[in-house]
């Protein structure tokens, strides 16, 4: 059979320090406040919490249209136009799922499926506070946002500078990511953390933002969503997960 290479990066099991302090929240908004992101947006990622994350395993790079591309002919999904190292957007939650339904059949039956977000940020976070997924402070050139100026999508895995702990790339930038959680918020959150976000098109939250997006979006704990029908035009991707490899080749279901 053949079989799709993934560039999996292990990821060890370990404790993630999962969102924003409450006490910090005002210092975060005004940190970003030039980007016009109303301060009430980063409230839902409060409060911090020490969550443990059993190990599981990620793709280092986002789908890509060639690797899509298989995919769609099989299903009959559109066949996407864009350069084959580019990542492919414009797939709904429901597509993202259903491909990795598929890519798990063709890798002899390993459970691929989208990252959780706390998978998610843990893999791009590793094990500390860090702001970015390659430190504390933001530089324009680590990742395809707003500020470099290209309004499109590039090749993956071009900012190897970027990378995060783990050498998980691209995950700031370049294409919003579907994870497999529904939004709500964390426990203990404040009072006026809305319980759902009715205004989102999908209910899943996405994380690491797109070419399209501000630096605050690059943010490790920044909490985003898909809040317009035009998935393409707000550059929503993904990339999958699985879990962790085991002895002499087999893999945790």
């Amino acid at each position: 059979m053949d079989r799709e290479p993934i560039d999996w990066v292990e990821i060890p099991a370990g404790v993630l320090r999962r969102g924003t302090p409450a006490e910090d929240l005002e210092q975060v908004a005004g940190r970003y406040a030039d980007t016009g992101v109303p301060a009430e947006w980063y409230r839902k990622e409060a409060p911090r919490a020490e969550v443990f994350v059993p190990a599981f395993r990620i793709a280092r790079t986002l789908v890509t249209n060639a690797q899509w591309e298989p995919f769609a002919r099989t299903t009959g999904r559109a066949v996407p136009h864009g350069p084959a190292d580019h990542p492919v957007t414009g797939v709904g939650w429901d597509e993202a799922a259903a491909y990795c339904d598929w890519l798990g059949r063709r890798l002899g039956g390993v459970r691929v499926r989208l990252p959780s977000e706390d998978e998610w940020e843990r893999a791009a976070r590793g094990d500390d506070a860090r702001e970015f997924p390659w430190g504390d402070t933001y530089r324009t050139g680590l990742a395809n946002l707003v500020d470099l100026g290209l309004g499109t999508t590039t090749p993956v895995g071009s900012f190897p500078d970027g990378a995060s702990p783990f050498g998980v790339l691209d995950m700031a930038g370049n294409a919003d990511e579907w994870t497999s959680t529904l939004y709500a918020p964390y426990p203990g959150a404040p009072a006026d953390v809305p319980t759902a976000e009715t205004w989102a098109f999908d209910p899943h939250v996405t994380r690491g933002g797109a070419y399209r997006h501000d630096r605050d979006l690059a943010r490790c704990a920044r909490r985003h969503g898909a809040y317009e029908r035009d998935l393409a035009a707000i550059g929503v991707g993904f990339r999958v997960a699985a879990g962790a490899a085991v002895i002499d080749g087999a893999v945790a279901a």
